[in-house]
């Protein structure tokens, strides 16, 4: 495999890590926190509403953890592809 194949396999693996990470974080922010809102207001969480939790402090968390994960990932796929130091 050449260096060139390899690079391009590693971009596409990454650029699909960066989607799938995204389209959660989205989720969690846009339709937890706006579309899903009153659906989860009937949930409580810690004395509040599940839905103004998710708006106000959950998609935070969760981008945190994301961005943790997407670190994981990324050393994983760099050790892979070789490009690790």
């Amino acid at each position: 495999m050449g260096h060139n194949s390899k690079a391009k396999e590693y971009w596409k693996k990454n650029l699909q890590y960066l989607a799938i990470l995204l389209g959660i974080w989205f989720l969690v922010s846009y339709g937890f926190g706006i579309l899903l809102k009153d659906e989860l207001d009937t949930i409580q969480l810690g004395g509040f509403k599940l839905g103004f939790w998710f708006a106000q402090q959950g998609s935070i968390y969760v981008f945190v953890i994301l961005i943790f994960i997407y670190v994981r990932l990324m050393n994983r796929l760099d050790k892979k592809h070789g490009f690790d130091e």
